[in-house]
């Protein structure tokens, strides 16, 4: 049996990650031990629709789970989340956005490598079968040359949990699963409820629009035969997300390198520089 605990309980992931183990009973062999919210509104809600423990600190199943899952609605806490965890060596599940500093990633990162620690996370729109497709077509070259991509998702700029890193991560999440983790360079500007973003890798440009309060998502690559546009549908996404951390909590290896899991968060501040500066801003690799 493998004993798991939820830090961060404000949003949906972490109902949905519960209704998969204790109401659809998909992982008999998990015991979830309790959960914790900095928001004790939401966690006496967890409590009284799934009767878990609730903890007086996130700290508190140090040396008591085989593994645990970051669901908090605010980035900046995953890694303070996170850390006395981190000498246990135990899987983890962060999510998105990962953190929102670049300083608290590479902490986060080395953190991680120096203790062995596997984990899984980030967006869930890495998972959609659309986005399966397109990164097949592109890396197969099933339409001949790519030439570039378009690709759409919601923003929401102004709230209480970062702001622009509080969602930008999905669609970015979309964007490096398709063409890859590791852009050159990111302009963005502003246009009243949209973000317009170019990311630049070595042999291709790829387009972002950020939609405030439009809940779609598309992907689009531009080739030599045409372009293949696909919606992007979020169904079986959740459980396709904890099937992975499922997969390093009993042994399995990770699907991402480090550098890879902790790359959207520097494409995110280069695109928040970009908004400030009015420049193309230069991405690092951490």
């Amino acid at each position: 049996m493998y004993k798991i605990a939820i830090l961060g309980c404000e949003n949906s992931h972490a109902n949905s990650f519960l209704n998969i183990i204790l109401k659809d009973n998909l992982y008999t062999d998990i015991e979830v031990v309790g959960v914790y919210s900095c928001d004790e509104e939401a966690a006496k809600k967890i409590n009284e629709e799934y009767g878990v423990y609730v903890a007086k600190s996130y700290d508190e199943f140090v040396g008591k789970v085989d593994g645990i899952v970051i669901t908090a609605r605010h980035g900046d806490n995953h890694y303070k989340y996170a850390k006395p965890y981190l000498k246990s060596g135990i899987p983890m599940f962060v999510d998105k956005p990962i953190t929102v500093s670049i300083e608290n990633a590479e902490n986060f990162k080395k953190d991680l490598i120096e203790n062995n620690v596997r984990v899984s996370g980030g967006s869930t729109l890495k998972h959609p079968l659309a986005i399966k497709e397109l990164k097949y077509a592109v890396e197969n070259s099933t339409y001949g040359k790519t030439y570039g991509g378009h690709f759409r998702a919601p923003i929401n700029m102004e709230n209480e949990y970062g702001n622009f890193y509080f969602y930008s991560q999905h669609l970015i999440q979309m964007v490096c699963e398709v063409f890859g983790y590791f852009p050159c360079s990111a302009i963005a500007f502003k246009n009243n409820e949209k973000i317009n973003c170019t990311l630049r890798y070595e042999n291709c440009d790829v387009n972002l629009l950020y939609v405030d309060g439009n809940f779609k998502y598309m992907g689009q690559i531009s080739c030599e035969k045409g372009a293949v546009l696909k919606d992007v549908s979020l169904d079986g996404c959740s459980e396709k997300e904890f099937a992975e951390f499922y997969n390093i909590l009993s042994g399995g290896s990770m699907t991402q390198t480090y550098d890879e899991f902790f790359a959207p968060v520097y494409i995110m501040n280069a695109i928040d520089a970009s908004l400030q500066s009015g420049k193309e801003e230069k991405i690092e690799r951490g």
